[in-house]
């Protein structure tokens, strides 16, 4: 199954707001699409070699079927961090996904499966419901700490980054299918950073 992707986009600004008092310091990143409008729930997460040794799994977390949706639609987690997939609903739902970041299927179910999925190896995930066929989620499992989803603002801010040369990447469930993998070299000191990105070429909403 063809996946969303990583981004395409652009790099419009770039200030310091200040020194960091212990060598790490704050990433401010704030995403827009072409016209300039906030994106929400935009991925922005840093990687690096050091980033990747620092990385620890999440405790399980949920994604839920509710009212035949997924919930949350998009869920951001580390590398080896188990995942399970309560059915809140009246009906059976049946979860897989083809993707080579977790290939996976739940077969036909009521409840909470006994065992979660373990998502171990970075990448998006896309998810479906063999039984409802608008039902589509997305996991996106990150090899580094420092990650966060936008704000209702296109806002993201990730706290103690420690100095490194990193890629700066984005992802976003509106990328069209194909969407080329992007990154932004990006060094960080002990002085924090404001960025500006533009996601461009996302489909409407």
């Amino acid at each position: 199954m063809s996946h969303k992707g990583w981004i395409a986009w652009g790099l419009a600004a770039c200030l310091s707001l200040g020194v960091g008092t212990s060598g790490a310091a704050s990433l401010q990143v704030t995403v827009v699409d072409e016209q300039g409008r906030p994106v929400p729930d935009a991925v922005v997460f840093l990687d690096s070699v050091q980033a990747s040794k620092a990385v620890r799994p999440m405790a399980q977390v949920d994604m839920a079927q509710q009212n035949k949706r997924f919930v949350p639609d998009v869920l951001l987690v580390t590398r080896g961090t188990p995942v399970a997939f309560p059915n809140r609903d009246t009906v059976r739902h049946h979860v897989y996904s083809f993707s080579p970041t977790k290939r996976f299927e739940l077969k036909l179910y009521v409840g909470t499966p006994a065992q979660p999925v373990v998502f171990d190896q970075p990448g998006v995930a896309v998810l479906g419901c063999n039984i409802h066929d608008q039902m589509i989620a997305w996991v996106v499992v990150v090899d580094t700490p420092y990650r966060a989803q936008a704000d209702a603002d296109g806002r993201v801010v990730l706290d103690n980054v420690p100095p490194d040369a990193y890629q700066l990447r984005l992802w976003h469930q509106r990328l069209p299918v194909g969407a080329s993998a992007q990154a932004q070299a990006l060094s960080m000191t002990d002085k924090s950073l404001a960025l500006r990105v533009v996601l461009r070429k996302l489909e409407a909403p």
